[in-house]
């Protein structure tokens, strides 16, 4: 059974890392799964603290997946209609993954952006906020998930 249990947490921590590329996986929620399923194991030691740790790590990494790219938006010039926009743009790129949830964000942003009125280039900067967002939690995301894979491959060591 533990072994079955290794392999399943080990599945789990690889798909999370796959799931920092592909928007329909949430990569670090399903990371910690793994780690969960890892504390199972008689022969690892993974104490609550660090499952709890963890676990409020995860969960910041998740919602600033949502939060970040607007915020950026805004902090490169966005306006309200531009934030609008870059929302807009993440949820309609969600129904087509993965390039959908990459540049869906970019797009509202811009578009937002010239219904409000300013010039193209204007526009752009906001995307380029909503992209760059869009690459800071993708790489926080693979840290995490990265740090579950160490912590799996050294409590087997």
């Amino acid at each position: 059974m533990e072994i079955f249990l290794i392999c399943l947490a080990g599945i789990l921590i690889i798909l999370s890392i796959a799931g920092c590329f592909v928007p329909i996986i949430p990569g670090p929620p399903i990371g910690y799964v793994g780690m969960l399923i890892m504390r199972y194991v008689d022969a690892i030691n993974f104490s609550n603290e660090k499952l709890i740790i963890l676990l409020i790590v995860t969960i910041i990494v998740q919602v600033s997946d949502y939060i970040l790219p607007i915020w950026f938006t805004k902090k490169f010039g966005g306006s309200k209609l531009g934030m609008i926009g870059s929302t807009i743009g993440l949820i309609a790129g969600l129904f087509f993954p993965p390039i959908g949830i990459i540049v869906g964000p970019i797009i509202g942003a811009i578009g937002g952006e010239l219904v409000s009125g300013k010039e193209f280039a204007l526009a752009c900067k906001s995307g380029l906020g909503s992209f760059i967002g869009f690459i800071t939690t993708t790489g926080a995301k693979l840290i995490v998930c990265f740090v579950f894979l160490y912590y799996f491959v050294t409590s087997l060591i």
